[in-house]
């Protein structure tokens, strides 16, 4: 059972990130503004409700959050790690804005870090 869910998930994930909207490209404009919003609604809801979680108050959080992370990412400095980012957890069916954001954050840190005795 594990194992469909996981499948179901990066199918839908795949077509969502080919669908996916670049927060850097993002202008901000009333279309736009609906296209997020309308991707996010669409995504959160076929993802939870396939796993049972399909709950107003589930959807309305994790959409609230997905929002959240790309208004964040419409800030970010680096295209080309955000790109990279995105190229990378889309390619394994991890394509949501949240993963997007946190792995992007983990990535900018770790790019500053440096190996110390």
């Amino acid at each position: 059972m594990k194992k469909i869910i996981f499948i179901l998930m990066l199918f839908i994930s795949t077509v969502y990130s080919s669908e996916l909207i670049n927060p850097l490209d993002f202008n901000g404009t009333k279309i736009e503004k609906e296209k997020v919003v309308e991707l996010i609604e669409i995504y959160v809801k076929e993802v939870y409700t396939k796993i049972g979680m399909g709950s107003d108050s589930v959807l309305r959080m994790m959409e609230k959050e997905e929002l959240k992370a790309f208004k964040y990412l419409t800030k970010v400095k680096s295209r080309k790690l955000l790109n990279s980012v995105t190229e990378k957890y889309c390619a394994i069916g991890m394509c949501t804005y949240n993963t997007i954001k946190m792995m992007y954050r983990e990535e900018e840190k770790a790019s500053k870090e440096k190996l110390e005795w």
